[in-house]
């Protein structure tokens, strides 16, 4: 038996965020057990917390989809640390560090659980070819696009910012034109209260088995660092995304001596055991 927990995160409601399958001892498993296993949670992400590899990290962190295994991922990041801590997991130093595929990530422990966004892989304009497959994935008139870009963390987003939050909220993408791609519609809202969001993030991954992501911290941690270096987001501002699935999840970005930092609420919603 081994201990488990299934975490709701970006939300401190149960059942209003995305939730993540967190095996916390992962030791011993094989590379098909563990996608066998993810394949049956059907979630967007389950993890495996195993023992690290790297001197400097506290744990080391798989990553699978139900199809396949990732480099790296933010809503697992965030709620498989949340899980390691509750499971009595204790940082050797004041920050806690995640070995992944991607290598190592920061994690900060404040208020809430924040990830150091890792440095991108690729980020440049798509090609003419790539936004006019984006634009059909997604359903999405070019007159409304503000800017693109094709943005690479692990997971690698074919990116379209429009004109507004509602032009994301009314998109209805075409699943079988998405294909493979990694599809990330986002707009902003326009003139948010005090502490409402500040923009809509919504993302598609068809061939992961995963519509559409409730909310999905990789693209907001690659998202981030683009719009913010391009002057078309602040350095600190609060993202929404789930919305067009009845969640809530709340991403909060903020930009500090040139690193960008995704920080969200994380909620135990079922802890047991599993046998795998």
């Amino acid at each position: 038996m081994r201990r488990f927990s299934q975490v709701d995160v970006f939300t401190n409601v149960p059942f209003r965020g995305n939730p993540v399958a967190v095996v916390i001892d992962g030791d011993g498993l094989s590379d098909d057990e563990m996608q066998r296993f993810a394949n049956w949670t059907n979630l967007s992400e389950t993890t495996f917390i195993c023992s690290p590899t790297h001197p400097d990290a506290d744990y080391r962190l798989r990553i699978f989809t139900p199809a396949r295994e990732m480099d790296f991922a933010g809503h697992p990041t965030i709620g498989s640390c949340h899980a390691w801590l509750e499971a009595g997991g204790v940082p050797k130093e004041t920050t806690i560090v995640q070995e992944c595929g991607l290598g190592n990530v920061t994690i900060r422990h404040g208020e809430r659980l924040a990830f150091a966004a890792p440095k991108p892989r690729q980020m440049r304009p798509m090609t003419p070819t790539e936004l006019a497959a984006t634009c059909a994935g997604a359903r999405i008139d070019p007159a409304a696009i503000v800017d693109h870009q094709l943005l690479d963390n692990g997971p690698v987003f074919h990116t379209i910012v429009v004109d507004d939050a509602k032009t994301v909220l009314g998109c209805l993408p075409d699943l079988v034109a998405i294909g493979d791609l990694h599809v990330a519609v986002a707009g902003r809202y326009q003139s948010p209260a005090p502490g409402d969001p500040d923009i809509e993030v919504r993302m598609f991954a068809p061939g992961l088995g995963v519509a559409e992501d409730p909310v999905t911290g990789s693209l907001n941690a690659i998202l981030a660092q683009w719009l913010i270096d391009a002057g078309h987001m602040p350095a600190q501002y609060l993202a929404s995304q789930g919305t067009a699935l009845g969640r809530a999840g709340r991403v909060h970005i903020s930009a500090d001596n040139g690193d960008v930092w995704v920080a969200g609420d994380a909620v135990t919603c079922i802890r047991g055991e599993v046998t795998i």
